[in-house]
């Protein structure tokens, strides 16, 4: 998998959700500021409390539509025009520079990072990856994941941990139901 599809599941797993609580990698500006240079998407520049807005709903966006190509049914319109929003707020252009063309934005700054990783987007489905980028199916997780089976059947991002925990629920919702016990929720 390509260097955009690595950078969207990166960015996408800044927040980690588990059963005990989230932790959030970008719960500050500085945080931002640090996570984007340390990916080579800011050169210069300090990262605002409305970057830092602008960013976890971007993130939040990605994460809507890795969990549609999980089979999972989102708002994508919605995910789709945050990622467009992006777009614009980075003035992503079609460039012709070196070579073939590519997606660059011209915007300096935080908003030029962030269409950055718009442009990955494009990236990544252009390269025909974008469909293996998931987004676990599991409600107290959704870490996004790239699906590396053959079939691109993966649903969790573990089969140890999530995968495993959604099959024994499953397991005591049929075993509920055929005994007739009610199931705790």
């Amino acid at each position: 998998m390509g260097t955009s599809t690595e950078l969207i599941r990166d960015f996408v797993n800044t927040l980690h959700k588990d059963l005990y609580g989230d932790e959030e990698d970008l719960s500050r500006p500085a945080a931002l500021t640090d996570w984007l240079a340390g990916h080579e998407l800011l050169a210069a520049g300090r990262a605002t409390a409305r970057d830092l807005a602008h960013a976890l709903e971007l993130r939040e966006a990605l994460r809507r539509l890795l969990l549609a190509n999980n089979e999972i049914e989102v708002d994508a319109a919605a995910a789709w025009a945050e990622l467009d929003e992006a777009a614009r707020r980075g003035r992503v252009q079609l460039r012709f520079v070196d070579g073939p063309p590519t997606l660059i934005p011209s915007a300096a700054g935080v908003p030029g990072a962030l269409g950055r990783i718009a442009a990955a987007v494009h990236a990544s489905v252009a390269d025909g990856s974008w469909a293996r980028l998931k987004a676990c199916r599991a409600e107290d997780c959704e870490w996004a994941f790239i699906d590396t089976a053959r079939n691109q059947s993966r649903a969790w991002c573990s089969m140890r941990s999530c995968g495993n925990r959604e099959k024994a629920r499953a397991f005591r919702r049929r075993h509920a139901h055929e005994t007739g016990e009610r199931q705790p929720v």
